[in-house]
């Protein structure tokens, strides 16, 4: 309760529930030396809105969510099953989050997985991948012999050669026509002289939390298949008019997107 988690802030900022006092201080020192916490946590929260969307319009129906926090801060009927669901015309759409926060674990299991069936909240680790992906309902609740929309919101405490292995994990258990999603923070949209400010206070709201540049995004993702418009800054990811949250200068959303599909 006394340390700030990532996906804890980005339900705070962008105005949820499931968040203690440290997460809410932690985005109030962001917003002090860079105001523009809480509109990159409803562009992040848009960018993953349209990513389903835009899989579900593909056909795909299953998704496995790492990391995403179910952020309460979602109006409601907007979380990302709902968001599958309605694409889908009603029809079922199985969705599996996994979260390694108590606190967003027991609220998901207590308020969302009562209310459907297609829905479940694991337990589980990026950082243990290969444990993660052989979990019990991971494997039998979504069927891995069709499509499946796997998004990777956030690699807390995973470096750069471990990232590469997760990656590669997902697209090796991934069935043909799958896709994956990939969210990362950045430092790239901050000013130079500000850099140092903003060092130190991610060492000291959230240590571990793996910042990339975009080169070293574009490594991970070497080999795989880009849908277009690729790597970019989330506001940029197939804007639709309905979120517009850092669309006009989309580096203060401070994080890249990007969707590959894996044949």
């Amino acid at each position: 309760m006394s340390q700030a988690r990532i996906t804890r802030m980005l339900d705070a900022a962008a105005g949820g529930k499931n968040n203690f006092v440290a997460d809410r201080e932690a985005v109030r020192r962001y917003d002090e030396a860079t105001p523009v916490t809480t509109a990159a946590a409803r562009a992040v929260l848009g960018f993953l809105a349209r990513v389903v969307r835009h899989l579900a319009l593909a056909g795909v129906d299953q998704y496995l969510i790492i990391g995403s926090g179910v952020p309460s801060g979602l109006p409601t009927g907007h979380q990302l099953h709902d968001i599958a669901r309605d694409t889908l015309h009603g029809a079922e759409a199985r969705v599996v989050y996994v979260e390694n926060d108590p606190m967003v674990l027991a609220n998901a299991r207590a308020t969302i997985e009562p209310v459907t069936d297609a829905m479940r909240v694991v337990e589980g680790d990026v950082r243990q991948i290969e444990e993660l992906l052989s979990d019990r309902v991971v494997r039998t609740f979504l069927d891995w012999d069709r499509p499946v929309g796997m998004l990777l919101v956030t690699m807390h405490g995973v470096g750069d050669e471990h990232a590469g292995h997760v990656i590669k994990c997902l697209c090796h258990a991934a069935p043909a026509n799958s896709y994956l999603a990939l969210l990362q923070t950045t430092f790239d949209g901050i000013p130079p002289e500000l850099l140092p400010a903003a060092r130190e206070l991610l060492a000291m709201t959230l240590p571990g939390h793996a910042i990339r540049d975009r080169a070293e995004v574009t490594a991970l993702l070497d080999g795989l298949d880009l849908v277009a418009p690729g790597l970019v800054w989330v506001p940029e990811w197939r804007p639709d008019g309905a979120e517009t949250t850092c669309l006009e200068q989309p580096s203060t959303s401070g994080n890249y997107g990007a969707v590959a599909r894996l044949i």
